[in-house]
Parts: structure tokens; C-alpha cells; sequence
């Protein structure tokens, strides 16, 4: 096997297939160097934790993964199925609207809900003075299992929404129409048609919600609820043992691998496809009366909790604090986000284009084997993430102890280890994957048609490549670099573990006002993390209506 992947590679050898080389070792390296770690000899905070613990975490961790995916699966197909199949007032508002939500990272959300529904919050205090009630604290106590679920439910149903949707909206009108022949009613439809056809859709979107929540690290850990993210932060940081941390962190990742698994299991073997070219789209239903009051209510108070109700809360902190955030360490803040969010989207899209280029020209094991890997890290939680290239920077910085005696630095300083290039290498795996994934449907866009064309009149594959490739997937490249910049800009986990000493972003400033319970303060941070989202959002749903 390695013998027809070695020769595969040769026989394709160019500087496109060299530097694809370059990028997958690059990617697989510190996931690899966590592997070797697992097997040196733990110590006595494993044992503990394995005794004392362990069984916590993983319950918890499994079961706020199972209810969020079930809570955001049923709102998540069932607003698609809303909006695809009937027409009612606001349905194309809605349609874009409901993506929005997304636009909110989940620890925001979670803090501005804390804030809303604490003692001193809006919705105690307008309860008490407007109609004079004495309140149980226990039914407004978010901080717990409930209350990570509903924070995560709210969300994160967009990742399933979106995808479901999109499916629904490109499927023929014969399989409603025979449905509705053959005596079948909408909720019969739903559950005997639309779920089995969608079901491909459905599971890829509940898989990244799952992913999203192995992953989450800043609402969890604000709501005291132990799961692998917080354990393998806490015994990182607390106890300093990233020994222990590293089998936390291969604990969670069995649980991912056994989730991809699961995802290819569910999918099954069933494919459905169109068997004549005339496909007529699906003919959305007019709603009148009651039926559409209750579908656009449907849609409305998910779109309030998710997003009007949270945003307006974060505007009004935001006029009661901006004089108290708005400094000269503000301005700091903002060139340190934009900073690293610019130098890894520029690297994450050269290195998108190089190997979406290699896989495009080179149609073999070798590239399909590339495709994956660098879009592996997306698979993979931020927390692990970061355990495994702390791992391989260590081991960097003390291969090169030599060198840095030659430079007058103490060898046993960890220089990249405590450098901001640690951070930015460590993005660049997380979301390689976002880039790629839209660069490489941008050559799958245009074909082969065009490069084969240049190539046929002397081009070799690099002056093709600037002359003609690049100029007709623009759309894509934007697209790619747009969502990998704001999801750098997001991004928590990695970022808390991995920054200098003094360098904070947007997401760790955000998430240390509301650690120390100045959430008024945190509200511009986070609004600025949502107005870039939404406007990424709406960008790429532009770009993408164009290119469709």
C-alpha cells in the first residue's frame, strides 16, 4: 500500500505535488506526535481522574451531546421543512434570517442568557416591578446541564437547517405530488418521504453540531459543567500536567472517530437520485389563516430567542459601558484580532489553493488521501487541537536548544512555544478545512475544460494556473477567506490555551469580562464578533447566488 502511494506521488512529482507534501505533513505532524505521547507512562493525576472523574466527564460530555442533538435536529428540520415547502407571510425573510442565529458564538450566547435571566437581569427585574411577583431563583438558574442544552440548541440548529434546507429546496415536486396521490397527509409526508430522502443531509449537519459541542470550551466552562474540554483545560492550566491532558485529549478524540464513523453508518448505502432529466423543483404550498400565522409564529420566536432577543440585550450593555471599553487597549484588542485572523486566512488560503490544485489535476489515491487530511482538523476539537501542537512546539523548541544558545536565548526558554506563530499554526489546522472546502468547489465549478485547453497551447500548469484558474474561481477564494476570517475571530479554545502572555483578541476579552461579571463590558467585543459574522454571512450567500 505505501509502495503504490510512494509511486503514485513520483509519477506525479511537480512543485504543485511538493508543496501538497509540505502542507499534509505540516497538518498531520502534531497529530501524530500526540499519538506517541499516549504511550509514555502516566502519573499519579491520571490515576486519580481515572478513578475519581473520568466517569463524570464522560457522561456529561455524552449527554449534552445527545440532547443538543436531538433538540436541534427537530428544530432544525423542521423549520426547513417550513420554509421549503409553504409560502407565508415573511417566508423569504425568514429563509435568510434563520441562518443568523449562527452568526452568535455559543458562549455568547450563553453569557448574555446568564446575564438576562439573573437576579438583577432584565427579565427578573421588569417581572418584579411590573407585576409585582415573588420569584423562584430556581426556575431562572441557567448555569447548569438545562441550561448548556438550551444555549447550544439555540445556536447551533442552523448547521441543520442550512443543510437540510438547501437539500429539500433541490428535490423534485414528483415525490411530494405521488405522496399526496397515493392519500398521504403533510405530517405522513414528513416522516415517511422528506426524512428518508433527506436523511444523508440531515446526519452531516448533526455531526457538526455534535463536533461543535466536543469542542465548546467557553460555555460549558462558564456554566460549571465538567466535560473533556474543561478537564483537559483544567489539568493543562491548574495542575500543569499536559501528560494527563493528552490522554484527556485522546479520550475525546476515540469519541469523534467513533462519531465519523457513526455518521458514515447512518448515512447507509441508500442513494437517492434523479431517474429523467426533467425535474421539476418543489412548489411550495400557499398558506392562509391559522396555518400561516402558525408558521410564521414558528419561525419567529425561534428567531427571537436565537438572535433579536440576545443582540438587543448585548446593544443595551453596550450603550451603558461603551465609554468604559472604548480605550487606546481597545484599539489594541482589534489589531491583535485582525492581526492574526489576516496572517491565517492568507496561509490557510495559499495552502487551500495548492492542494485543491494538486487533487484537481492529479485524479488519484495520492490527492484523495490529501483531500481528507487537510480537512481533518475540522473534525477535531479545539481543545485536542491545541494539546497536540503544545506537544510538537515543546518538542521544536528543545530539538533546537543548541541554536538558541548560539543567539545568546537561555535553551531552555520555549521561544515558539510562547510566540504568537504557536496560535496561527494552530488555526491553520482547525480551519484549513473551511478554505479548502470552498476552493475546491470552486475547480469543480469551472471543470477541466479550460485548464486542459491552456495546457494544450503550452501553458504549463503554473502560468495556467495564475492566467486562467485564478481568475474564474475569485468567487470561491473570497468566499473561502471570508468564513475562515471570522471563524478565526471566533474561535475561543485554541485561543485562550495558545496566546502569548499580554495578547488578547476580541473572543478571549469577551469571555474574560463575563468571567469576572462585567458583562456590560463584554458586550461590544461580542457585537463586534456578531456584525462580522452576520456580514460574512450575508457576503457569502451573495457570492454563493451567484455563482449558483
Amino acid at each position: 500500500m505505501i509502495n503504490k502511494f510512494t509511486r503514485s506521488l513520483k509519477k506525479n512529482m511537480n512543485l504543485w505535488s511538493i508543496l501538497s507534501v509540505v502542507v499534509v505533513v505540516l497538518v498531520l505532524m502534531p497529530t501524530l506526535d500526540i499519538v506517541l505521547n499516549i504511550f509514555t507512562k502516566p502519573n499519579d493525576n491520571w490515576y486519580h481522574i481515572k478513578e475519581f472523574l473520568l466517569k463524570e466527564y464522560t457522561i456529561n460530555s455524552l449527554k449534552i451531546a445527545i440532547f443538543t442533538g436531538i433538540f436541534t435536529l427537530i428544530i432544525g428540520v423542521v423549520l426547513a421543512w417550513i420554509i421549503s415547502m409553504y409560502d407565508f407571510p415573511l417566508r423569504k425573510f425568514f429563509s435568510w434570517a434563520l441562518i443568523l442565529p449562527m452568526a452568535i458564538p455559543a458562549y455568547i450566547g450563553a453569557y448574555t442568557y446568564a446575564g438576562m435571566l439573573s437576579y438583577t437581569g432584565v427579565i427578573q427585574k421588569t417581572l418584579r416591578s411590573a407585576f409585582d411577583l415573588q420569584l423562584n431563583q430556581k426556575y431562572f438558574n441557567i448555569m447548569s446541564m438545562n441550561g448548556v442544552i438550551f444555549i447550544f440548541t439555540l445556536f447551533l440548529f442552523p448547521y441543520i437547517y442550512i443543510i437540510t434546507k438547501a437539500f429539500l429546496e433541490n428535490q423534485s415536486s414528483a415525490l411530494i405530488e405521488n405522496a399526496r396521490i397515493l392519500g398521504h397527509k403533510p405530517s405522513s409526508i414528513f416522516f415517511k418521504v422528506i426524512i428518508p430522502v433527506s436523511r444523508g443531509a440531515i446526519v452531516g449537519g448533526l455531526s457538526l453540531v455534535i463536533l461543535e459541542v466536543f469542542s465548546d470550551y467557553g460555555v460549558v466552562n462558564y456554566y460549571g459543567v465538567s466535560t473533556f474540554t474543561t478537564a483537559i483545560f483544567k489539568t493543562w492550566f491548574g495542575m500543569g500536567d499536559i501528560n494527563t491532558a493528552v490522554r484527556l485529549a485522546a479520550i475525546l478524540m476515540i469519541f469523534v472517530v467513533a462519531l465519523m464513523v457513526g455518521e458514515n453508518k447512518l448515512r447507509g448505502r441508500k442513494r437517492f437520485a434523479f431517474t429523467t432529466s426533467k425535474i421539476r423543483t418543489l412548489k411550495r404550498e400557499k398558506l392562509t389563516g391559522l396555518k400561516a400565522a402558525m408558521a410564521f409564529l414558528s419561525c419567529f420566536i425561534v428567531f427571537a430567542i436565537a438572535f433579536i432577543i440576545p443582540v438587543a440585550q448585548l446593544i443595551q450593555w453596550a450603550f451603558m459601558s461603551y465609554d468604559r471599553v472604548l480605550n487606546h487597549n481597545f484599539v489594541e484588542l482589534l489589531k491583535n484580532t485582525v492581526m492574526v485572523a489576516s496572517i491565517t486566512t492568507s496561509i490557510i488560503i495559499f495552502f487551500a489553493i495548492i492542494v485543491a490544485n494538486f487533487c484537481r489535476i492529479n485524479k488519484s489515491k495520492v490527492s484523495k488521501a490529501f483531500a481528507k487530511i487537510v480537512t481533518l482538523g475540522y473534525s477535531i476539537p479545539g481543545a485536542i487541537i491545541a494539546i497536540a501542537v503544545i506537544v510538537f512546539f515543546i518538542s521544536i523548541d528543545r530539538a533546537l536548544g543548541g541554536v538558541y544558545n548560539l543567539m545568546g536565548i537561555n535553551s531552555k526558554t520555549l521561544v515558539l512555544s510562547s510566540s504568537v506563530i504557536i496560535l496561527i499554526f494552530a488555526y491553520v489546522i482547525r480551519f484549513l478545512a473551511v478554505g479548502f472546502n470552498n476552493v475546491e468547489s470552486g475547480f469543480q465549478k469551472v471543470g477541466t475544460s479550460y485548464f486542459e485547453a491552456s495546457r494544450m497551447l503550452g501553458m504549463n500548469v503554473t502560468k495556467t494556473f495564475f492566467k486562467v484558474d485564478v481568475k474564474m474561481i475569485k468567487g470561491a477564494i473570497l468566499s473561502g477567506a471570508i468564513l475562515t476570517f471570522v471563524d478565526v475571530v471566533k474561535e475561543l479554545p485554541l485561543t485562550m490555551t495558545l496566546k502569548p502572555f499580554n495578547f488578547e483578541t476580541l473572543a478571549t476579552q469577551t469571555y474574560k469580562f463575563a468571567s469576572d461579571e462585567r458583562l456590560q463590558e463584554a458586550a461590544i467585543p461580542a457585537l463586534i464578533i456578531i456584525g462580522l459574522s452576520i456580514i460574512s454571512i450575508y457576503i457569502f450567500h451573495k457570492i454563493s447566488e451567484k455563482r449558483g
